[in-house]
């Protein structure tokens, strides 16, 4: 899913639609009013789960939500909200 906003780059949050922390995480890049992508990991199938499982994993061995990241460099992991805030303006 794509949500539009300002352009501050590559932004893909990998989330699971059960949790609260990533709902949060999901909400706080909205109100920054920044475009970004996200995918509910836990609602994929088949070969696009165990492809999108791969490339989490290769972001964040441990496989935790909620997991951003940023112009495919800079990775926050959990809700971090100072974190996500600093890794945007920077």
């Amino acid at each position: 899913m794509h949500v539009p906003g300002e352009n501050r780059g590559r932004i893909m949050l990998y989330a699971l639609s059960t949790c609260g922390w990533c709902a949060r995480t999901k909400d706080l890049l909205t109100n920054l009013g920044v475009e970004f992508s996200y995918l509910y990991v836990d609602l994929l199938q088949g070969e696009e789960r165990d492809r999108v499982v791969r490339e989490v994993e290769r972001w964040n061995p441990r496989l935790s939500f909620p997991t951003v990241v940023i112009n495919d460099a800079k990775v926050v992991v959990g809700y971090q909200e100072s974190e996500i805030r600093e890794a945007l303006n920077a």
